[in-house]
């Protein structure tokens, strides 16, 4: 299952890069849980990393790019958890198995939230990539494409599998959740439990 978020993972880097790159990682971790996200600027990332800012931006053009980095291995982390989840409970229903994996996805996206949109707002923040290049996402609508094609097998006036994939990745993208919790004052379990009851 792992395979196909290939493009999140650490990539081969020669020894100076690599140091470079944990140096503005630790110094980029270090502000945002300082100063959030949005506040900090990729001059401060530099200045805190103590390195020149054009050896910043040869690796990372932007916000954006250093977040999903940030997150890499929280991601990584996340498919195994519902990986083994899946195979733990390979014999529930898919609507089980469904709910399931929306429990583990949700505390990640509220836990990840700031570094999911990228510093949104501050003048050097670009948003991560839309849901259909986003390997976080794209892994997640795999998922439930497979489970909603189980539960189609028995119903056929169900809606296509592919359609309803798109319409939930829609509702748990990170603008979608941060305008349910923000905007319309949902907890995170209530957001979950809409979710459920839409979707399942």
């Amino acid at each position: 299952m792992l395979e196909n978020i290939k493009e999140i993972q650490p990539r081969i880097e020669r020894r100076d890069a690599a140091e470079n790159r944990q140096r503005i990682l630790i110094a980029a971790h270090k502000l945002f849980e300082k100063n959030g996200v949005a506040q900090v600027s990729m001059n401060q990332i530099a200045v805190e990393a103590q390195i020149g800012p054009g050896t910043l931006y040869r690796r990372y053009a932007n916000k954006g790019e250093l977040c999903l980095d940030l997150i890499k291995e929280s991601v990584l982390q996340l498919f195994e958890d519902i990986e083994r989840y899946l195979l733990q409970n390979q014999q529930e229903p898919p609507e089980q198995r469904l709910k399931g994996i929306l429990r583990i996805f949700m505390p990640f996206i509220e836990k990840k939230a700031q570094l999911l949109t990228g510093g949104a707002g501050s003048t050097s923040a670009k948003r991560l990539p839309y849901q259909s290049q986003n390997p976080l996402y794209n892994k997640m609508h795999q998922i439930t494409v497979g489970l909603f094609d189980e539960m189609a097998a028995g119903d056929f006036s169900s809606p296509k599998s592919l359609f309803r994939a798109d319409m939930l990745m829609t509702a748990i993208s990170i603008d979608s959740y941060l305008f349910q919790r923000d905007v319309r004052g949902y907890s995170p379990d209530e957001i979950l439990e809409n979710l459920c009851s839409t979707f399942i």
